[in-house]
């Protein structure tokens, strides 16, 4: 008999405690969404305001100190089942369950299922089922107490409970500590026999695909033969069902092989699962599985330890993006929105995504868009920036989470990493922890121990790090840049973005630079008037310690700090995307010896100045178009080399030859030739080089007012000989042409004079408007075409605008604009 399921609907939710506001208590059990949590449902009830909006989140403290009652009626007629069961697929976090009056479960983990055999506690007709949540902050300083303190992030105690780590706040981060059915609930009856368990995963062996799979079967006394059958490529293959357990590891020869983007197709095949009892179907599971070997190659060289992610035998270089939850409130992430957010990965050359592992292990709509894109997936365990206790009740919560998290995301050939934490390890050894722990035990025991058993024992096929930053060498510093992976915040935190080519690392894991969300959202978020980098409600959507000091010090260097708030947007948007693209180009200069970065971060889940490429409200900022020159497959870059003279490094990712004549020009800001290199290259797939700038070339006249541009082909690198401030730039260097097409417009960009860094700011057009290219430099005469898309009822003059077509010569001018 095939399971059956019923979702269970129909919800009420309900505050107690002394810290819930009149009104909401007067208003009694409101109806609650689930998959849901209890501010959408207060927001449906315009019980509160939304959270997101000015300082609101200031005045709904009291949520997260409240506990909440879910209840519902579950509605059962004896079907015959000899199995009944509820299926909670997600409960944030510390819940006691009952029904019918009868306490059934208390779960502690919102990052797990909890399957409930309720066998002969349903009565025929209506069954009362109730979750009683507790408040998340007095259960985390509870546990935290309980446990003995442990060192931590942030203001609340998150690491003594297994909640989303940035629930309570982050330097990014909306501190909501909300509570919440955030999946759905069922019933789920059965007899006979059912695959409580199936581990499946495509693996490529001595360069044959290879398929994994492992059922664990529940049974109800049924003592019948059964049989496992996978159907797959073109082959069907079984295995016997002994004690419980069905295995198979077989070879299908046929199966074409998943590539990551950029490196050939990423090949699912369709799996079809059935547990069988003779001719009878008694369970069945649906899967797309890509075939694909990888590894997590650490190798000793000359110059430390390399990081490589090595896929089908190939070495990928990795232009990453670490990526959030993308919504404080989980449920409101769909497919839909995972598509579009992924679109915009791909659309900045992304070919990795790193789930951080302060929110959640992603959903199986994520995963599979990242299948079907060729996205390569890092996924952390969810331990991040903390020390967390070994002792129970957390020790049987993390191998409980870890195991189901193992089992379910490494059926997808996405998965390429699971990695044990963000910063633990790095934490203990820089940030203080040790005396601070008093010889209490800190988390090495799962980096070390629990996670790497279970992920060799569960997915074999899938690497594994224990954290990031990560030193192969467990007894030597960790976050060494010669050593593995590195962070490398210091350059935000202490220095100015130039300061990024004082390293050479293996492979960046994070590294970053703030900037404000797109202007349109900015408005909608925020309604201070006046607004300035100062209002309250600029400041509660600011979250970093001194992150506006930082921005003021990490722009002074380069520009004039403006004292109009149009301008300061945009300066502190545009120097985020220097910041980051220089850090790209130079790590990515140094191929092979640097095999990856990972930019902190890609995406927002909520209106906030960030580090990220895309704000809370979907809107792409400059950084997504830096990403999207500087992770180009075939990049051209201007360097010094180790004695400071420069060079042209040619770094070909592709999988096609590159052959092109390299032109090296010095040119004045009016576009005089003055000296110039020419020779022929031929640059193999997959591979990178540097050409030596003649010295003569390389020595300017007059460097305020000269270039270097090299151009190889369709790509162009420029090296400016002076910083902005310092340069001989004008104002109003540019004009626009708007075309109306359909679905949107053509925008004629003419520079007139030297333009540097133009980009067209079309959500001020209209909030949905995109464009296609920005952060460009045109020289005096030179012209290119943006595409918009949206902005329909516009008028063609509105690109023109001063506050729309923006470059970085707006900035050393007076030129103003709102």
């Amino acid at each position: 008999m095939i399971v059956d399921r019923t979702v269970i609907s129909d919800w009420t939710v309900e505050g107690s405690g002394t810290a819930v506001p009149p009104d909401v208590r007067s208003a009694g059990p409101i109806a609650a969404s689930v998959p849901g949590s209890v501010h959408t449902d207060l927001m449906r009830a315009e019980l509160i305001p939304d959270p997101y909006l000015d300082e609101n989140e200031k005045t709904q403290s009291w949520i997260g100190l409240t506990d909440w009652t879910y209840r519902t009626t579950v509605t059962w007629a004896p079907d015959g089942s000899e199995r009944q069961e509820l299926v909670f697929e997600g409960i944030d976090t510390i819940a006691r369950i009952s029904l019918g009056g009868d306490d059934i479960a208390v779960t502690r983990n919102m990052h797990r299922t909890h399957r409930i055999d309720v066998t002969g506690r349903l009565a025929s007709g209506d069954n009362q089922l109730q979750v009683a949540i507790s408040s998340p902050i007095k259960a985390a300083d509870a546990a935290s107490m309980a446990l003995g303190y442990r060192p931590h992030a942030n203001h609340h105690p998150y690491n003594s409970i297994r909640k989303m780590a940035s629930s309570f706040g982050w330097d990014w981060g909306i501190d909501t500590c909300t509570s919440a059915l955030w999946k759905p609930v069922a019933l789920e009856t059965w007899s006979q026999a059912r695959l409580a368990e199936l581990r499946i995963g495509g693996d490529v062996v001595d360069g044959v695909p290879r398929l994994r799979v492992t059922g664990t079967i529940d049974v109800t006394g049924f003592d019948e033969p059964l049989e496992l059958a996978v159907s797959v490529a073109g082959h069907v293959l079984t295995a016997p069902v002994r004690a419980g357990v069905a295995e198979i590891y077989e070879d299908v020869p046929n199966a074409a092989l998943w590539w990551p983007r950029g490196y050939g197709e990423p090949a699912l095949h369709h799996v079809v699962v059935t547990l069988r009892s003779g001719d009878e179907v008694v369970d069945d599971r649906n899967y797309r599985v890509g075939f694909r070997s990888v590894e997590a190659r650490t190798q000793p060289d000359a110059t430390g330890v390399g990081f490589k992610i090595v896929v089908n035998g190939q070495t990928i270089h990795v232009r990453g993006a670490n990526w959030i939850a993308d919504d404080a409130f989980l449920h409101r992430v769909d497919r839909a929105r995972y598509s579009r957010r992924l679109a915009q990965a791909e659309f900045a050359n992304v070919n990795l995504i790193r789930v951080w592992g302060g929110g959640i292990y992603e959903s199986e709509d994520f995963y599979a868009e990242c299948d079907e894109r060729g996205l390569l997936v890092w996924q952390d365990f969810l331990l991040a920036c903390a020390a967390y206790a070994e002792d129970e009740p957390l020790w049987s919560e993390f191998g409980a989470e870890a195991h189901e998290a193992i089992v379910r995301l490494s059926a997808h050939p996405s998965l390429v990493l699971l990695n044990g934490n963000n910063e633990n390890i790095w934490g203990f050894q820089e940030w203080d922890w040790e005396k601070r722990l008093d010889g209490r035990t800190w988390g090495a025991a799962y980096y070390y121990e629990l996670f790497p058993s279970l992920v060799a024992e569960l997915a074999p096929h899938v690497a594994y790090t224990p954290g990031s930053p990560f030193t192969p060498d467990r007894s030597a510093r960790q976050n060494d840049p010669s050593q593995g992976t590195a962070h490398i915040w210091d350059i935000w935190n202490e220095k100015d973005w130039p300061h990024y080519r004082d390293y050479r690392p293996r492979f960046v894991s994070e590294f970053g630079w703030q900037g404000p969300p797109a202007w349109s959202t900015l408005m909608q978020s925020v309604s201070d008037s006046p607004l300035t980098p100062e209002s309250p409600g600029m400041l509660v959507h600011q979250k970093a310690i001194k992150g506006n000091d930082k921005l003021t010090d990490g722009l002074t260097a380069h520009f004039p700090l403006p004292n109009e708030m149009g301008l300061w947007h945009w300066a502190m948007s545009l120097n985020q995307a220097i910041a980051v693209r220089a850090a790209i180009e130079w790590y990515r200069s140094l191929t092979p010896h640097c095999t990856g970065t990972i930019v902190w971060q890609l995406n927002d889940c909520w209106p906030v100045t960030s580090w990220a490429a895309i704000d809370g409200y979907e809107r792409p900022k400059p950084l997504l178009y830096a990403l999207r020159h500087a992770y180009s497959d075939r990049l051209l870059t201007i360097q010094p080399d180790e004695s400071g003279a420069l060079r042209v490094a040619i770094i070909n990712d592709s999988q096609e030859k590159w052959i092109a004549e390299l032109t090296i020009e010095r040119r004045d800001y009016a576009g005089l030739l003055i000296d110039q290199q020419v020779q022929t290259l031929r640059v193999a797939p997959d591979t990178a080089m540097d050409v030596a700038i003649n010295k003569a070339l390389a020595t300017p006249g007059r460097p305020s007012n000269e270039l270097v541009i090299a151009r190889l082909g369709d790509a162009t690198a420029l090296w400016f000989f002076s910083d902005y401030r310092d340069s001989e730039l004008t104002s109003n260097p540019c004009t626009a042409i708007a075309r109306f097409r359909e679905g949107g417009w053509d925008v004629i960009v003419r520079a007139h004079s030297l333009a540097r860094d133009v980009a067209l700011l079309v959500d001020r057009v209209h909030p949905d408007a995109v464009a296609s290219d920005a952060l460009f430099t045109l020289l005096p005469g030179e012209s290119t075409t943006i595409r918009v898309v949206g902005a329909l009822d516009a008028d063609g003059a509105d690109f023109s605008a001063p506050t729309v077509l923006r470059t970085a010569n707006d900035l050393l001018s007076k030129r103003d604009g709102t």
